[in-house]
């Protein structure tokens, strides 16, 4: 990055490290914290630094929250008899969005990935077990994505599900949603149908 001085190198280097941020988004982002005011920045910086010791996981579904238990975990409304299997908490945020699934969630946080080295270990497959363990779930919808991760993923967990608990209902999202799409990137009507036309599995 010659012609920028080290406090800009430094920040572009940080900026670069941030998903879909490439040298030409990172230096526009760091032209505009330059022309920003300084209560701004010290509010974005003070966001940045609380992040960590302010959020955590659900202890229940491995949502991101502020507390304990999440606020769809704790709130007593919503059927407790459903869950749906997201990988990432931007896949629950993408459902709730449309607002027609009034059940509860379980955060994988990723999907089966041999060749990223993600094994089933690795993600909140253990948990889940766990949790219908206690026996009050009837049905769970496997909500991952549509790529070969989403649906290896999905596979391994309905596998387990009816070894496990063969009197549980098991469904996957289906049409509406397109062979490696991703949920978050999906519309409200598309989510719909993919949630309406879920199929057995």
């Amino acid at each position: 990055m010659a012609g920028f001085p080290t406090p800009l190198k430094r920040l572009m280097d940080e900026l670069i490290k941030l998903p879909g941020v490439g040298p030409k988004s990172a230096q526009r982002l760091m032209m505009h914290f330059l022309r920003a005011p300084e209560d701004d920045l010290r509010r974005l910086a003070n966001a940045l630094s609380t992040l960590k010791s302010s959020v955590r996981l659900c202890s229940q579904c491995f949502h991101l929250s502020e507390m304990e238990i999440c606020d769809i975990c704790a709130d007593t409304s919503r059927d407790s008899s459903i869950i749906c299997i997201v990988e990432e908490p931007i896949d629950l945020l993408a459902l709730e969005r449309i607002k027609e699934y009034n059940g509860l969630y379980h955060v994988l946080h990723g999907a089966i990935s041999p060749l990223d080295g993600i094994k089933p270990e690795d993600l909140r497959i253990g948990e889940l077990i766990n949790r219908l363990g206690k026996g009050k779930v009837k049905e769970i919808i496997i909500a991952t994505n549509t790529n070969l991760e989403g649906e290896t993923t999905a596979l391994y967990i309905a596998e387990q599900l009816k070894e496990n608990f063969p009197s549980i209902r098991i469904t996957r999202i289906a049409r509406g949603l397109p062979m490696g799409g991703e949920m978050d990137y999906a519309d409200q009507v598309t989510l719909i149908r993919a949630l309406e036309g879920r199929v057995e599995i």
